[in-house]
């Protein structure tokens, strides 16, 4: 069946061929004898003798007209025999009856040929291919000899994270060059072309497959150049507080103020609004206090700013501010300003000091603290009597009694301030026992 198949498909196409093949044009000559035809034919044949695949092919010219017959082993070899016709003088017609060869051993024996033809090349391109190989090991190995010599990258570079980039740079830089040496002396350079397009192509997936894990890399790149912050530095990044242990090519590390570490991607952390509270050392702390209308504004104000200012931890420069910030239904409320340098004033500590110490001044001098008052207006006339009985021993009625004086008190001391740096050295132990490459340099530069 699959013979029968095979003589049918080389049947069509021989007639196509026929049918499409070029015939020569031209006047044909009304005079034409046998020695003419017999002098075509034999210039055919030596011609198609010279040629491979054409062994089995016969000629017969008759009247000028051009007749092939027999079988070749390829199909394209038909359309160059009726090529080679119509280029002959005295040609008038085409006519070819000459059909693809089906027999295995005839179709075998070429392929046989070519590869052994192969294998001698092969064999004959082994020096040559050994030079090259040879040529592009040595640029590949002087590239890697070149990306391991660490001094020069590390200090054009940034940060180690940097300078591994340029070493990764240049070896992939000296292999791409040995492979273009090795090519060059193969006289096979041509491949690039091929080699570049796919490169791309697969590169196109590939992005496309790890695009979250390129645009983190991408974001640790650009942090470590950056720098934005230090290690120790006391940040918010979108809301997650801690200090900076370190930065690694794949995430930010903190440690936030309970002791946990928090890691946050990189490519989150670079289009993150960061806070950085450490890079300036004076920072101010503020709070607000409610303050009774019916005392003096003004009084509570100078009184609530003589206490910031009188505590040893709260800086002159920039000095410290009071002000009222809103009336509301039943208190005023002020606001208190100090600064305080972080690096030996714990910035908690120093505000709730603050807060203690203005409360307890204002309490003193009689200005009043009050909780919020809310005024109920009860429809229908008085409020209603509570008859409450005496079971209990209790009096028939209300009794008012002077209460005790408050004693004379001074102004309470303000408590240890000092930072007691728990969470430095929290940081300073994960960053000795870290396994993680820290991008943080303090040589480099910071934005």
């Amino acid at each position: 069946m699959r013979i029968l198949f095979a003589l049918l498909l080389s049947l069509l196409i021989g007639t196509a061929a026929a049918q499409e093949a070029p015939q020569p044009d031209g006047t044909i000559s009304t005079e034409q004898d046998a020695s003419g035809d017999a002098a075509i034919e034999r210039r055919i044949e030596a011609i198609i003798a010279e040629l491979d695949g054409y062994g089995d092919v016969g000629v017969i010219v008759r009247e000028g007209i051009v007749t092939f017959t027999g079988e070749v082993l390829d199909a394209d070899a038909i359309p160059r025999l009726e090529e080679l016709a119509v280029r002959v003088d005295g040609v008038v017609a085409v006519e070819t009856e000459v059909t693809e060869s089906t027999d295995v051993a005839l179709r075998l024996d070429p392929v046989l040929e070519r590869f052994q033809a192969r294998m001698v090349q092969a064999f004959n391109y082994l020096p040559l291919l050994a030079v090259a190989v040879l040529a592009g090991a040595v640029v590949i190995l002087l590239g890697t000899l070149l990306a391991r010599w660490e001094r020069p990258w590390d200090r054009i570079a940034p940060n180690a994270f940097i300078a591994n980039i340029y070493r990764v740079v240049l070896r992939l830089a000296f292999v791409i060059a040995g492979i273009v040496v090795a090519l060059d002396i193969l006289n096979a350079t041509a491949v690039l072309a091929g080699l570049f397009g796919a490169a791309g192509i697969v590169g196109l997936a590939v992005g496309f497959a790890v695009r979250d894990t390129v645009e983190n890399f991408i974001a640790s790149v650009m942090l470590s150049v950056r720098q934005p912050f230090r290690p120790h530095d006391v940040v918010d990044i979108e809301g997650s507080l801690g200090s900076v242990i370190r930065l690694t090519s794949r995430a930010t590390i903190l440690l936030d103020p309970d002791g946990n570490h928090v890691r946050l991607p990189n490519s989150f952390v670079f289009k993150a609004k960061i806070i950085n509270y450490t890079r300036n050392a004076e920072r101010r702390f503020g709070f607000a206090l409610g303050i009774d209308p019916n005392d003096d504004l003004a009084e509570a104000k100078r009184i609530g700013l003589a206490t910031l200012e009188g505590l040893d931890f709260v800086l002159a420069d920039p000095p410290p501010q009071v002000w009222i910030q809103d009336a509301g239904d039943s208190t005023i409320t002020m606001e208190f300003y100090g600064w305080v340098d972080q690096g030996t004033t714990d910035f908690m500590v120093a505000r709730g000091e603050a807060l203690r110490l203005v409360m307890g001044a204002l309490t003193r001098a009689d200005i009043g603290l009050p909780e919020p008052t809310y005024r109920l207006n009860l429809a229908g006339g008085a409020l209603p009597v509570l008859d409450l009985p005496d079971s209990r021993n209790r009096p028939d009625e209300i009794v008012l009694t002077e209460g005790d004086a408050s004693p004379e008190t001074e102004m309470p001391a303000a408590e240890e301030v000092t930072p007691p740096r728990i969470i430095e050295r929290m940081v300073d132990e994960e960053r000795r026992k870290g396994n993680d490459k820290d991008l943080l340099s303090r040589a480099a530069p910071q934005e």
